[in-house]
Formats: C-alpha cells, structure tokens, sequence
C-alpha cells in the first residue's frame, strides 16, 4: 500500500508540480471558460433574432392568405434561418469548427476568437429553437393584451412576448451552456490550448497518461456539478416565483 502510495505521490509530482506544468491545465482552463461565455453570448444573440423571425412568420406571415412584397421577403428571411437552423444542427461542430478555423479565417492567429465564433454559431442554432419554442408557447392573448395597450408587434414582443419567453426556457438555456462547455473540448483541433489540450500536452511531455486525463475528466465533471447545481436551484426559485 505504502509502495502504491509513493507511487501515485511520484506520478503527481511529475505531471503537476515538475516544470509547473499545472499551469497547462490552469491556463486551458481559461480559455475553455472564456471560449463558453463567448459562445454562449453570442448564440444567445443569434438564437433570439431568429428566433423571432421563425415565430413571427409562423404566428403571422404563414396565415395570411393575401402575400405581400414584405411578407414574401420575410419569407425568404425564415427559409435562410430554416437553413442555417439545418445545416449547423445537421453537420458535427468539430468539423464546422476546422472549416471555420482552417479554411474562413486561415489567416488569422486568434485561435480563441474563432473557436467562440465557431461554437456560438453553433450554439445560435440549438437556443434559437429553445426560445422559439418558448415563444410558441405563449397564449395568443398576451399579444392581444399588448395590442391593447398600444404596443405594436416588435413591442409587444421586446416588453411582453420575450420576458415571459426568456422565463419558462431559462433552464432549458443553461443546460444548453452546460453540454456547450463540453463541446468546447474539441478546441484543442485547431491548436487552441484549451483544458483537454492542457492534459494532453502534459501527457505529451511526461509520456503518463493516467493522471492529466483524470484530472481533466475531474476538472470537466466539477464544472458541470457546479453548474447543474447552479440550473436547480434556478428552477426552484422560478417554480417558487410561479406562486
């Protein structure tokens, strides 16, 4: 037992504390914290806009039966949304963040940027459907009621419509921001040093795989505990708001 123990004391002291190559997994660390908050800024973003423009034309635009220039041209705004909607759901973000990162900003040596790009226009396209369905699930006379009091569509929408929307999806985003943090770990195919590439440089260096790995994998399920924790005790409280 003794023997086992020095060993693992040997194995951690080579991997960690020999060379401060804990400083791998520190540094990867912010940079998959950083490249998530990105990402999931900007695919709010993203998921609201079209959002709106996919719940405005289905609640509106598809049943009028007189089209007009606008209606049309809003038309063809929901069929690009309905493309991108499939072509960034239907293809692996991996491979989307090469063809971003190798091919679209070749040139540029921010990996960190573009990792976020990549992953936010991912992740636009999973919270646009979160919200949209939120959207969708709002009674027809909160519109009504917004008309009343002088609102008109996009006001009715920005004070009434989203608020609400925001509200019952809430958990459903932050959920979203929890499977988004483990994509990230695919960053390191672009020479990004993020968490998982800070374990396999250290694995890399030391040629002892078992202990950067695990502490990866620790690092990853404590983000995750942490923020599942996090989306309950949110749940709880808007259960508790409802009342």
């Amino acid at each position: 037992m003794e023997a086992w123990f020095e060993k693992l004391k040997a194995e951690f002291e080579l991997n960690f504390i020999k060379g401060n190559r804990w400083r791998y997994l520190w540094e990867g660390l912010g940079n998959t914290l950083l490249i998530t908050f990105l990402a999931l800024l900007m695919g709010v973003v993203i998921g609201v806009l079209i959002a709106m423009v996919r719940s405005t034309y289905d609640k509106t635009v598809s049943t009028t039966p007189h089209k007009t220039i606008g209606s049309r041209l809003f038309g063809l705004l929901n069929g690009f949304c309905r493309v991108y909607l499939t072509v960034l759901r239907g293809t692996p973000v991996v491979v989307q963040l090469m063809i971003i990162y190798f091919v679209i900003f070749a040139s540029s040596d921010n990996g960190v940027l573009v990792a976020a790009l990549a992953f936010g226009l991912n992740s636009g396209a999973y919270v646009a459907e979160i919200i949209r369905g939120g959207i969708m699930s709002i009674d027809n006379g909160q519109f009504e009621a917004g008309r009343s009091l002088g609102f008109n569509y996009v006001s009715t929408m920005r004070y009434i419509i989203i608020p609400q929307a925001f509200k019952n999806v809430l958990p459903s985003l932050m959920n979203e921001f929890i499977a988004l943090l483990k994509e990230t770990s695919v960053a390191g195919y672009v020479a990004v040093q993020d968490l998982t590439k800070g374990g396999d440089i250290i694995r890399s260096r030391t040629y002892s795989p078992f202990m950067p790995l695990i502490a990866v994998a620790l690092v990853y399920l404590a983000l995750v505990m942490f923020f599942s924790w996090l989306v309950s005790k949110l749940e709880r409280r808007l259960r508790s708001s409802d009342h």
